[in-house]
């Protein structure tokens, strides 16, 4: 497994969200790594086995994911800042996404 997983769910479909573009990145905006979520709308392989310490952020492609669906949206994409600390061995980033809502925790 991956040092950093993610995870997308269509809350309004009820269905994973397949095929969503997501991207790793240090907090100046660097691309670390990048993927698509597979058909159970998960991610997991994004990145390095290991981080340094720091923030993180990771970046759904929540406006073309909805765009492709044909659905109209308010959020172009979902950005999550995040805290990488020593010792910890993996890092789970799910997303729970409608149109005009979302909502994230610390996965396990």
């Amino acid at each position: 497994m991956s040092y950093i997983t993610a995870h997308a769910l269509d809350s309004t479909a009820g269905t994973p969200a397949r095929g969503m573009h997501v991207t790793l990145m240090t907090s100046a905006g660097e691309e670390i790594a990048a993927a698509v979520t597979n058909d159970d709308g998960r991610v997991g392989e994004l990145g390095p086995e290991t981080l340094e310490p720091g923030t993180y952020r990771i970046v759904f492609g929540t406006g073309a994911y909805f765009q492709a669906a044909g659905m109209d949206h308010f959020h172009p994409s979902v950005t999550i800042d995040f805290t990488v600390k020593a010792g910890e061995k993996h890092y789970h980033i799910p997303l729970l996404l409608s149109p005009f809502a979302y909502s994230t925790y610390r996965g396990s």
